[in-house]
C-alpha cells in the first residue's frame, strides 16, 4: 500500500508538472487586475456625446438640358421655331445626399459641413433615438466647409455634445470619430490625431481657407459633418470627407474654428473672409539663386527672404494695386514677413474693406502698394 501510494502521488504531480508546462492550469480569478475599467475609453467618450450625433438626409432638385440636336441645327426647322430656339428643354432630377452632425444646442442648433447641406430643398434630421425632425438650414459658409441647421424641437430639450478645444489638442492625442457611414448610424472608429494645421492647401482644395486636424481614424462620406472626439468624449474637431484617394487619412475641421463663426451661421449672417487675390509661396535667397541660373525660368526672382508672388487674380485687390508676378513680399504694415501662412493670417486679422501695405521687392526697387482687402467668395 505504501508503494502504491506514492506511485499514485508520482503519477500525481507528474501530470500536474504537464499541465503547468502545457498551460493548462489558469490562476484563479481572483488573480486577474482589479483596477480594469468595466468599459473602454472610447465606450465612455462615444457614451457621453454619442446622443447628440445626428443622421442628416437631404433632397434637392437638379436641373440639366435634354437637347434633341443635330434637329434643331437644320435651318428648315430653326426658321419654323425661330432663332432664339436652342433646342434643348431643361429637365429636372431630384436626388438625395446624407452627411452627420450634431447637436450643439437643446434647442434644436446642429453643426455640420456645409457640402453636407448646401442647396439643400428639404433637410431632415434623425437622432439616435429614431426621432425625426425637418430641419432648417440657418447658414452656410463654403470658405470654411460649416453648417448651421436648426429643427424645431417642440419644446424638449435636445441632447447635447460637449464641445471641447482644439487648440489644447497634441499629435498623439486620440481621436474617435463618430458619424453614419453610408447609412449605418452611430458608426464609430478610431485613431490618433496625426498632425495639426494641416493647410487647405497643403490637402489640395484652395478654394477652402482651413487648418485641419489629420487623423488616421476612418472618415467617409457619411461621416462627413460628425464629430472627432477626444479620450474625454469632448468634440475636438468635425469630420469631413474631402479627398476620395486619401486612403487611411482622415481630415477635421478645428472645433474652435466652428465655435468662431456659429452664432453669426445660425443668424443667416456672412462669415467674413478678408483676401487679397495672390498665390503665393515661401522663397529664400538659395531658393532665388537656382531659379535665377536656370536658364529656363519664367522669370528673375529677387534673391531675398520674403514671400513670392506667383500668381496675381484679375479683379482683385492686388491687381488694382498694381502687384506683379515675381515680386517678393517683404513686410506688411511695415512688419517683416517671410512665411506665406504669416501673410495670409495678417489679412485675414485685417478685415475686409481695411487698408494694407505691402512692401514689395520687385528687381532691384523696393515699391510700397497700398491694397483695400476684399470679401472672398
Amino acid at each position: 500500500m505504501i508503494i502504491l501510494s506514492s506511485f499514485k502521488k508520482f503519477i500525481v504531480s507528474l501530470l500536474l508538472g504537464f499541465m503547468v508546462g502545457w498551460g493548462m492550469l489558469v490562476a484563479p480569478v481572483t488573480a486577474l487586475p482589479t483596477d480594469l475599467a468595466p468599459d473602454s475609453f472610447v465606450a465612455q467618450a462615444v457614451e457621453k456625446t454619442g446622443d447628440a450625433v445626428v443622421r442628416i438626409d437631404i433632397e434637392k432638385v437638379v436641373s440639366r438640358s435634354f437637347g434633341f440636336d443635330p434637329f434643331m441645327d437644320d435651318p428648315m426647322l430653326r426658321q419654323f421655331f425661330g432663332n432664339g430656339f436652342s433646342g434643348r428643354m431643361p429637365q429636372e432630377r431630384r436626388v438625395a445626399g446624407q452627411g452627420s452632425g450634431f447637436i450643439v444646442d437643446g434647442s434644436g442648433i446642429i453643426l455640420t459641413n456645409a457640402h453636407v447641406v448646401s442647396d439643400a430643398d428639404k433637410v431632415t434630421i434623425t437622432l439616435k433615438d429614431g426621432r425625426k425632425f425637418s430641419g432648417q438650414v440657418m447658414g452656410t459658409d463654403q470658405i470654411t466647409d460649416l453648417a448651421v441647421v436648426k429643427v424645431d424641437s417642440q419644446g424638449d430639450l435636445l441632447p447635447t455634445a460637449v464641445l471641447g478645444d482644439s487648440g489644447a489638442v497634441k499629435v498623439g492625442d486620440w481621436a474617435i470619430a463618430v458619424g453614419n457611414p453610408v447609412g449605418l448610424d452611430n458608426t464609430v472608429t478610431l485613431g490618433i490625431i496625426s498632425t495639426l494645421h494641416r493647410s487647405s492647401s497643403e490637402v489640395g482644395i484652395s478654394d477652402k481657407r482651413i487648418d485641419f486636424l489629420q487623423t488616421d481614424a476612418a472618415i467617409n462620406p457619411g461621416n462627413s459633418g460628425g464629430p472627432l472626439l477626444n479620450a474625454q468624449g469632448e468634440v475636438i474637431g468635425i469630420n469631413t470627407a474631402i479627398r476620395a484617394d486619401a486612403m487611411g487619412i482622415g481630415f477635421a475641421i478645428p472645433i474652435n474654428k466652428a465655435k468662431e463663426i456659429q452664432n453669426t451661421l445660425a443668424m443667416g449672417g456672412e462669415v467674413p473672409h478678408p483676401y487679397v487675390g495672390i498665390q503665393m509661396v515661401n522663397v529664400t535667397p538659395d531658393l532665388a539663386r537656382e531659379n535665377n541660373n536656370d536658364p529656363n525660368s519664367a522669370f528673375m526672382i529677387p534673391e531675398v527672404e520674403g514671400v513670392l508672388v506667383v500668381q496675381v487674380l484679375s479683379d482683385t485687390p492686388a491687381s488694382s494695386a498694381g502687384m506683379r508676378r515675381g515680386d517678393v513680399v517683404v513686410k506688411v504694415n511695415s512688419r517683416p514677413i517671410s512665411d506665406a501662412g504669416e501673410l495670409q493670417n495678417v489679412v485675414e486679422q485685417t478685415g475686409v474693406d481695411k487698408n494694407i501695405r505691402f512692401s514689395v521687392i520687385r528687381g532691384d526697387r523696393t515699391l510700397d502698394l497700398n491694397l483695400k482687402t476684399a470679401q472672398l467668395r
